[in-house]
């Protein structure tokens, strides 16, 4: 693997999931609706919002497209960072993961 940065800074953050064409999104994990969220970042195609499809339970599975500052909310409460390959010229790696921030 390559070298990591780790990222907590919501701009940078943004920054680096724009780069990518990179949205916000959540997962809704839970037994039960709105419980437990989880973040994720979604890129290319499935950035986009799919009007045309049919309505689901908010738990059905799949993710949902939220704004930043409800991402963040979350992101924050959690105390996450993510975790992202270091820029190399030329490539434009959307690797990352969600980690403890460090104390």
């Amino acid at each position: 693997m390559a070298e990591t940065v780790t990222l907590i800074d919501h701009e940078t953050i943004r920054d680096w999931a724009a780069a990518r064409a990179g949205a916000p999104a959540i997962v809704d994990v839970s037994p039960e609706a709105g419980t437990q969220p989880m973040l994720r970042l979604v890129f290319g195609q499935h950035a986009y919002a799919d009007t045309g499809q049919a309505e689901r339970p908010a738990n059905a599975g799949g993710y949902e497209l939220v704004e930043w500052d409800e991402w963040f909310r979350l992101f924050d409460a959690a105390h996450l960072a993510l975790v992202v390959g270091k820029d190399v010229p030329g490539r434009r790696d959307s690797y990352h993961e969600f980690v403890r921030r460090p104390d």
